[in-house]
């Protein structure tokens, strides 16, 4: 960009906020903070331009400025260029030819993994949850967005791709392949625990979810099992009509969620006693991996005291997105609304907190996580699993105190 262009584009902005400010003083406005932050801000992009060391990209200084902007205000929260705009449109817009099979959010300035999915070519690459990318296909994602990330990891069937990962717990950044493919809908895992304790785990709450978990319900019931183990730990993806629909399978009475925004009319889901399939005990695992529609699973039981959550704190990203086009081909992915739990708790601000906290070490689990207590995604816990058999010990007692 020439200096006269750079100039340009610098009065221009002095000038938007000059209009903004003059809003401020007819009273359109009447934080006077705001008004500071704009003087402040013009200021800045002057010193830019004339004190640099050298001649600054004020397009990327601009486009820079709004990735923090966004980026400020919560993970989910992200600014797209034109250029990134398009691309997001064309390959996510439509239904997705194939993927790495991750679910992306911001952490410590990176993109991060909240979960891996069952049969992905991100678990064939032994990523999992709570890893760092640095880098995707040779681009940092020290100021990329979550969308961008996303477009980056989604093509065609076949498509290498190469990223830098940081495993949780730290070390040296190592380079993986990326081969993108379809990856399959996810299963529900059934297994058989000890005595009438039966074992559940749900890995998604995609379209049709609840369906498929209160036909199993009621196939254990009539099996004979009299306490249920829901594992939810690594489940990242779904939508929320699914997360609360599930929620009714387990509780008579009380509130599942609510959700509040600026814009979004504040709305509160409830229980529904002609839609329990299970008045029989239940205790919910947790991870750091467990998020979206999962947390509002686990919110409901533990608030509404229905069942245990057992492990560690969610992710904490049950809220709603919109996509905002601009005028000049951008986009921003905005946050408009959070869900809540019955408690009144924000779930992407706190997570959800175990009722009881089971952190497992090392020798626990050998060279797994220590984070992550979950097993393999697709996979049935292990014998050893500490999160499992604590939920066990639970449960059993609290047959023996009912029997008391």
């Amino acid at each position: 960009m020439s200096r006269l262009a750079k100039k340009i584009v610098l009065s221009l902005s002095v000038l938007v906020f000059a209009y903004v400010a003059m809003g401020y003083v007819l009273g359109k406005t009447n934080d006077d903070k705001t008004y500071r932050s704009l003087t402040v801000f013009s200021e800045v992009l002057e010193h830019i331009q004339h004190d640099y060391v050298e001649d600054p990209n004020m397009r990327q200084v601009e486009t820079g400025a709004m990735h923090g902007l966004l980026e400020s205000l919560d993970p989910q929260s992200s600014y797209l260029s034109a250029r990134e705009y398009a691309d997001y449109k064309n390959k996510l817009g439509n239904e997705v030819k194939a993927s790495a099979g991750l679910e992306l959010s911001k952490r410590f300035g990176y993109i991060a993994v909240v979960a891996v999915l069952p049969d992905s070519p991100a678990q064939k690459a032994n990523i999992r949850g709570g890893d760092l990318l640095e880098s995707i296909a040779g681009f940092t994602t020290r100021q990329m967005a979550v969308g961008q990330a996303q477009v980056l990891l989604s093509g065609e069937p076949g498509t290498a791709v190469k990223a830098s990962v940081i495993h949780r717990g730290g070390g040296e950044a190592q380079e993986v392949d990326l081969i993108l493919a379809k990856v399959p809908a996810p299963k529900l895992i059934e297994d058989k625990m000890v005595g009438d304790i039966v074992y559940l785990r749900v890995p998604t709450f995609d379209r049709g979810v609840t369906g498929q978990i209160r036909d199993k319900l009621i196939q254990m019931d009539h099996q004979g099992a009299h306490k249920l183990i829901l594992d939810l730990r690594d489940c990242a993806r779904g939508q929320v009509a699914e997360g609360v629909s599930t929620a009714q399978l387990f509780l008579p009475s009380g509130n599942i969620t609510t959700v509040r925004g600026q814009t979004v009319t504040s709305q509160t889901f409830a229980a529904d006693p002609a839609k329990v399939v299970w008045n029989q005990p239940v205790a919910v695992l947790i991870s750091t991996g467990t998020a979206g529609p999962a947390e509002i699973v686990a919110s409901a039981i533990a608030d509404n005291h229905r069942g245990q959550t057992i492990g560690t704190t969610t992710f904490g990203t049950a809220s709603e997105q919109k996509v905002i086009p601009m005028d000049d081909g951008a986009a921003l992915i905005l946050t408009v609304a959070n869900y809540f739990t019955p408690g009144g708790k924000s779930i992407p601000a706190d997570g959800v907190a175990p009722s009881v906290e089971v952190r497992p070490s090392l020798d626990d689990l050998g060279s797994q996580n220590p984070e992550q207590a979950a097993p393999q995604p697709g996979q049935p816990p292990s014998p050893d699993d500490p999160v499992v058999k604590k939920a066990i010990e639970i449960l059993q007692g609290a047959a023996q105190r009912r029997a008391a």
